[in-house]
C-alpha cells in the first residue's frame, strides 16, 4: 500500500513564554493559517488573510 501525502503542513513553532504559535499550509489550496497554543487559556486557529482580506496562499504551494 502507497503511503498517502500528508495535506497539511506545519512550520516550525515560535514560543515565547507559555504561548506558541505555528502557521500550518494546505498543501492542495495554499492557505495558511495561524494556530496560536496557550498554555493556560486554550488554542484557537484562523486564516491569515491579505490587506484586502483575501486567504493568504504560500507562494511555493502544490496549488
Amino acid at each position: 500500500m502507497a503511503k498517502k501525502e500528508l495535506r497539511f503542513e506545519v512550520d516550525s513553532p515560535q514560543t515565547k513564554g507559555a504561548t506558541t504559535v505555528q502557521i500550518i499550509t494546505d498543501k492542495e489550496t495554499g492557505v495558511q493559517y495561524l494556530l496560536g497554543m496557550y498554555a493556560t487559556l486554550g488554542s484557537g486557529m484562523t486564516v491569515l488573510v491579505d490587506a484586502e482580506g483575501k486567504p493568504l496562499l504560500k507562494k511555493d504551494a502544490d496549488h
